[in-house]
C-alpha cells in the first residue's frame, strides 16, 4: 500500500508483506470475494482464508480433542478444558457473526433510501414489507433492475437471500462485506 511499515508487528497486523526496501506489497489476508465488476451469484461469497480455513478447523479440531479428551479421563480438570474451549468456539462464532448482523442492519438502511429514490410512486409505501433478508439480497441488483426486482419478490412473496438474487441478472459488486 506504499506505506513503510516499522517492524514485524506492524506487518502482522496490517496483513501485509513487506518487500525489500520494506513498502508493504501485498496482503496475508486475501479477500476471496469478488473485487470486480464480474461479481456475480456465483463468486460474490466473501470467504476470509484465515478465518475461514485456518481459524475455525483449529477451534473444531481443539473443541473436538477436549471433549474426547474429558469422556476418557473424566477429571475435573479435562471438564474445565472442555469448557474452555467450548466457550472459545462460542467466541469464534460470534466474532464473524456480530459485524454481519451491524453490517445487515446498514445495508437495510441504505437499501431503504435506494428504494425510496429508484421505485414507482406506487410501490414506495410497500418498501416496509421487505425484510432484511430481501433488503440485504436486493442490494446486488442494478438500480436499472431493481425496481422490477423489488416488485416480483413482493409478488412472489420471495423470502430466501439465495432465491432473491438468483433472480438478479446484472449484478452491481458489492465489495465491502465484513
Amino acid at each position: 500500500m506504499g506505506t513503510k511499515a516499522i517492524g514485524i508487528n506492524a506487518v502482522l497486523l496490517s496483513g501485509y508483506i513487506l518487500d525489500r526496501t520494506g513498502t508493504e506489497t501485498q496482503s496475508l489476508i486475501p479477500n476471496a470475494m469478488s473485487e470486480s465488476a464480474d461479481q456475480s451469484f456465483s463468486n460474490h461469497t466473501k470467504w476470509v482464508p484465515l478465518y475461514h480455513f485456518v481459524g475455525t478447523p483449529l477451534v473444531l479440531a481443539v473443541l473436538i480433542w477436549s471433549i474426547r479428551h474429558a469422556i476418557a479421563v473424566q477429571s475435573a480438570d479435562s471438564v474445565l478444558l472442555m469448557l474452555m474451549a467450548l466457550a472459545i468456539a462460542v467466541q469464534h462464532a460470534l466474532v464473524r457473526l456480530f459485524p454481519l448482523k451491524v453490517q445487515d442492519r446498514l445495508i437495510r438502511l441504505e437499501e431503504q433510501l435506494r428504494l425510496q429514490r429508484l421505485l414507482p410512486e406506487h410501490l414506495r409505501p410497500r418498501i416496509g414489507e421487505f425484510t432484511v433478508h430481501q433488503l440485504v439480497a436486493m442490494r446486488f441488483a442494478s438500480d436499472d433492475e431493481l425496481p422490477q426486482l423489488a416488485a416480483n419478490v413482493l409478488e412472489k412473496k420471495i423470502t430466501s437471500r439465495k432465491a432473491v438474487k438468483q433472480e438478479i441478472k446484472k449484478w452491481r459488486p458489492d465489495t465491502f462485506r465484513v
